[in-house]
């Protein structure tokens, strides 16, 4: 059975059901870039405030920037206030994204003391109202991101996907953790399948998909129509290509060898200043540089070196030194 297929969003069709998960910090737009050349069917920014695009934000605007390379693209916003999700959604519409995302699973507690991201799971009737506001603010497809529950004695994601169905959602994607385990355990994807038995709506399976036999496993024991992978692309972008090789051929291409890795983190880090300047691109392309490289020799020693660069210069030398005893 071929889990890869392609997925229709609304009036939107992906090319393959395989998603790059929004991840803040990390989908920027470099990153998004080589994740689409791997074949990605769907590229998933960072998180953006609608209060934050409200007020002017400076910081706002490098967050809501497309390439015409990158489509198609969902922009996701968080948000509790209804009016104000509606309002910024409307002003934003013209933006060459193609879908746009409500985030109802972020754990971080800046954003969950105020209400937003996966607080909403805690209050089922207002999340309904923002994404009834959203849903008819605009004509480009609404999705919502979600958790299993807020914790373990509320675990409502069914509950959820209803009212986002009801609410005029085109999509929902569920991360099989609750707000109170983070990322870690293991991602429960029963609650998955149990969403997909649900609703008609597509449903999208998150957590813990590392390889293809992820993507088999997820769909045979969920029934879900798209996959979206998270941690399993950071410094691996890589994924996408071979996940789908793997049902072309059925047979895994090689891991890259380290110099692969080297010449795909040095573009990386180019991409990076050119987006957003020496000083911030280096300090940004510091975490990458260590997903890039851990699993390979020496990669504990080389993370240490790795915090010290101040440059792109210094960041090129330490990998081709690195690399010259690495083969």
């Amino acid at each position: 059975m071929n889990s890869i297929q392609k997925l229709q969003i609304g009036n939107v069709t992906l090319e393959n059901n395989l998603i790059l998960a929004p991840m803040a910090g990390v989908t920027d737009l470099p990153f998004r870039l080589l994740c689409k050349e791997q074949g990605a069917g769907l590229l998933c920014m960072e998180m953006v405030s609608a209060k934050a695009i409200l007020y002017k934000n400076k910081n706002t605007e490098e967050l809501l920037t497309i390439d015409p390379r990158e489509n198609p693209v969902s922009l996701q916003l968080f948000g509790s206030d209804p009016d104000i999700m509606g309002e910024i959604a409307k002003q934003i519409e013209e933006r060459p994204f193609d879908i746009l995302d409500i985030n109802m699973g972020c754990p971080v507690p800046k954003v969950v003391n105020n209400g937003d991201g996966s607080a909403l799971m805690k209050n089922p009737l207002l999340a309904g109202k923002i994404i009834e506001k959203v849903a008819s603010a605009i004509e480009k497809p609404v999705t919502v991101k979600i958790r299993k529950g807020f914790d373990d004695e509320h675990v409502n994601a069914v509950e959820m996907a209803h009212i986002a169905q009801e609410s005029g959602a085109a999509a929902v994607a569920v991360h099989g953790r609750t707000r109170e385990q983070y990322y870690s355990g293991k991602a429960d994807w029963d609650i998955i399948r149990q969403v997909k038995e649900a609703v008609s709506i597509p449903v999208i399976g998150n957590g813990d998909i590392l390889k293809a036999e992820d993507v088999i496993a997820m769909k045979e024991q969920t029934g879900c129509d798209g996959f979206m992978i998270g941690r399993g692309a950071q410094g691996n972008p890589w994924i996408f290509s071979q996940i789908l090789s793997y049902f072309k051929t059925g047979t895994y291409p090689e891991k890259p060898g380290f110099q692969e890795v080297t010449e795909m983190l040095l573009r990386h880090a180019k991409m990076q200043l050119a987006f957003k300047g020496e000083y911030t691109g280096i300090r940004e392309i510091r975490k990458h540089a260590a997903w890039y490289t851990s699993g390979y020799k020496n990669s504990s020693k080389l993370r240490g070196r790795i915090n010290e660069v101040e440059s792109y210069e210094q960041l090129e030398a330490l990998f081709r030194e690195v690399a010259s005893y690495n083969m």
